[in-house]
């Protein structure tokens, strides 16, 4: 089977390696010519483990490849995944006019039979709108060729992605024929040896269904942080809280961690879309609306906690803070709606001195502050002369920090936790101030 795959992100690059690591003949598309001819050396635009090795693998065995042009490849495949960005527009919806263009340049090209597949987070109706888009520019050209749309939502967790397309827990497919479902069973079955956990739906379903999975992952982060809130002002325990609820099978124990906010590229951009494609039609979600606004404001969290730890925000001036973490989660260096950049800007503002540390996301801190802030090789250099750390990522390597080694070096021992991975008593007991969420 042969299959293009349009847009080299997150996705696309992620889904095209892992189908071609099964059988199945690849080619990657995107209009950057520079990332394209990265990627023909080998050069990987983003940090996902075990990917570079797949890549690199299956480039070798002549089953992934990368162009420019779908229309070179668009009369070779029997399917057509679109993986192009739909960024938030100034109004909080999805802007198409990536995934249009794809549908456009089909519809110039396409002289045979082919599922059109979105893979691109859309909302409701985007199926629709891409086939006639399609239509529209083979009725230009007089063809009479006959092709189906069909939605592929992805539930890939960025440092797990390869992990969660190689053994999903379910593959959700919304087509409209016979035809389409078919040749998506034969695409998806090499990953249904064990178990059949394909799920198809009519294709409004499938979009609605991606949206709403992160929509319910992001309200069960934002009602924690709440909670942790409330935890503080009455002396509870927001770890003995989590625990508790947790163990109901009705709630499971899944996203049930306070913290200093969500960030990425899927949570914060799904939850406006939802919200606006909802406006549009005249009805409030009115919970999602909720779920923004608790996350907007937990991301100052810290900066609240530091400023009444001295007392005023102007006490502030001068001071050194080490920020641990600057990626919006561990396993990937995707600053995108990251916490840090809330806190780095706050900090900043308040005349702060910013040292950084992220194991793999500096690269991408330095594209997007310049030299704004002080880099640094490793979470003890990042504490050198600092005032406080502001732990913003729960990497496994700040978990069991040398005390020793942060009282020797650190002007104040002031620690304020975001992601309430360390040890209170054992801090405490060594001299250290310090601070977590809703404990």
């Amino acid at each position: 089977m042969n299959i293009a795959i349009v847009g080299t992100g997150y996705v696309g690059l992620v889904s095209g390696t892992c189908f071609s690591e099964m059988g199945i003949n690849v080619t990657c598309v995107d209009v950057d010519e520079k990332k394209i001819e990265a990627l023909k050396q080998g050069i990987i635009p983003i940090y996902e483990p075990g990917l570079e090795t797949l890549v690199h693998k299956n480039s070798r065995s002549g089953r992934l490849h990368f162009t420019t042009r779908l229309e070179d490849v668009l009369n070779e495949v029997d399917i057509v995944f679109t993986a192009v960005g739909t960024p938030p527009d100034e109004d909080g919806s999805a802007d198409l006019k990536y995934v249009l263009a794809v549908a456009k340049t089909i519809g110039q090209h396409l002289n045979h039979y082919v599922v059109v597949v979105t893979k691109s987070t859309v909302p409701v109706g985007t199926a629709r709108k891409i086939k006639d888009t399609i239509q529209r520019e083979l009725d230009r050209r007089g063809a009479n060729v006959e092709f189906d749309v069909a939605s592929n939502p992805e539930f890939l967790k960025e440092g797990a992605a390869v992990k969660d397309f190689m053994s999903p827990d379910r593959v959700v497919v919304g087509v409209e024929s016979e035809r389409a479902r078919r040749l998506m069973t034969r695409l998806y079955k090499p990953f249904m040896i064990v178990s059949d956990r394909m799920i198809f739906t009519d294709i409004p379903s499938a979009e609605m269904i991606k949206y709403a999975a992160n929509s319910m992952l992001a309200t069960r982060i934002s009602f924690m942080n709440d909670i942790a809130n409330l935890c503080e002002l009455v002396g509870a325990d927001v770890n003995m809280v989590r625990k508790g609820i947790g163990t109901d099978t009705r709630i499971g124990n899944k996203f049930l961690y306070a913290g200093c906010g969500y960030g990425g590229s899927c949570f914060p951009k799904d939850v406006k879309a939802l919200i606006k494609t909802a406006s549009n039609l005249g009805y409030p979600m009115r919970v999602l609306q909720a779920v923004e606004s608790v996350n907007e404001e937990q991301k100052h969290i810290l900066f609240d906690k530091l400023v009444r730890h001295y007392g005023s925000a102007e006490a502030l001036k001068g001071r050194t803070v080490a920020m641990w973490g600057l990626s919006f989660k561990p396993e990937t260096d995707d600053m995108r709606e990251a916490p840090s950049l809330v806190l780095i800007d706050r900090l900043l503002k308040a005349g702060v001195t910013v040292r950084v540390y992220d194991p793999v996301a500096i690269d991408e801190c330095r594209r997007r502050l310049a030299d704004r802030v002080t880099y640094c090789q490793n979470m003890y250099e990042a504490a050198v002369d600092a005032h406080a750390i502001m732990l913003v990522t729960e990497w496994k390597e700040f978990r069991m920090p040398s005390l020793d080694v942060l009282s020797r070096v650190m002007k104040d021992k002031v620690i304020l936790d975001g992601r309430n991975i360390l040890d209170a008593d054992e801090l405490r007991q060594a001299g250290f101030t310090y601070h977590c969420i809703g404990r």
